[in-house]
């Protein structure tokens, strides 16, 4: 968390994550325009925001390409800001709620435990309950099978898609049909990426939400953030985590 609070403290670096707010997936050259300091000067801020994890970045040909993480600020809302707010105060808190381009969108974070653990809860469907707002998963993780996402509360299976990639403990790639309402029926499939990486005790998990249109419903990756964050507390503390998306069905 200090890295986190390091990173923030200073204006050009909450300048560039504004930016990337604004306009995901930029450029060193794009971001460099934006501001009246040396390439030098802003590829300095970059690597601290990288070092606290606030920005990943990817690789797309010869371009290198940065992308806002807000899983991090996720964690500190409820970690620290939520004790002093209502609970709905976290969703006009939420970075990533209004985004403007989701094409793609990346989320990082590191959780204290072993790749298989990891794993497990990713893929178990009564674990996955505990940090999914309750929802559960149907499938045999099979490469090629289906998957349907249901809730005890809910009247209808509220998600479907195909595992096109089962790698454990390694990768996961999904597929994924939102059906909770006809907003978000209406943006049809999309693809989830969840890869997992071991370093030394701990595991770097990284969720990339693609193929997704320009202008698509936040619903389908505004909650990516609290979900990650439950993940994370649920592994390293066993304690549910309280989010507006966990009182859904309640």
């Amino acid at each position: 968390m200090d890295a986190v609070f390091k990173a923030l403290a200073d204006p050009t670096r909450r300048e560039l994550l504004d930016e990337l707010f604004r306009e995901d997936g930029q450029t060193l050259t794009a971001l460099e325009a934006h501001f009246d300091i040396t390439r030098f000067g802003v590829m300095k801020h970059l690597k601290q925001l990288e070092a606290a994890n606030l920005v990943v970045t990817r690789r797309r040909g010869r371009e290198k390409l940065h992308f806002l993480n807000p899983v991090p600020i996720r964690l500190i809302h409820d970690r620290w800001v939520s004790k002093y707010a209502q609970p709905w105060a976290a969703e006009l808190s939420d970075l990533k709620s209004r985004l403007e381009n989701p094409m793609e969108k990346i989320f990082e974070i590191y959780i204290r435990t072993t790749p298989e653990k990891l794993w497990e809860a990713i893929t178990d469907s009564e674990t996955r309950s505990k940090y999914t707002f309750g929802n559960r998963i149907q499938t045999d993780w099979t490469p090629g099978s289906g998957y349907t996402m249901t809730n005890p509360r809910a009247d209808a299976p509220l998600g479907e898609g195909e595992n096109l990639e089962v790698d454990p403990p390694r990768k996961l790639v999904q597929t994924m049909r939102a059906l909770w309402g006809e907003d978000v029926i209406a943006e049809g499939t999309s693809r989830v990426t969840w890869e997992i990486e071991q370093v030394e005790d701990s595991c770097r998990l990284t969720v990339t939400h693609d193929q997704l249109r320009e202008g698509a419903n936040d619903q389908l990756y505004g909650g990516w953030p609290m979900i990650l964050s439950g993940l994370k507390t649920w592994l390293e503390t066993g304690e549910l985590l309280t989010t507006p998306g966990s009182l859904m069905y309640t």
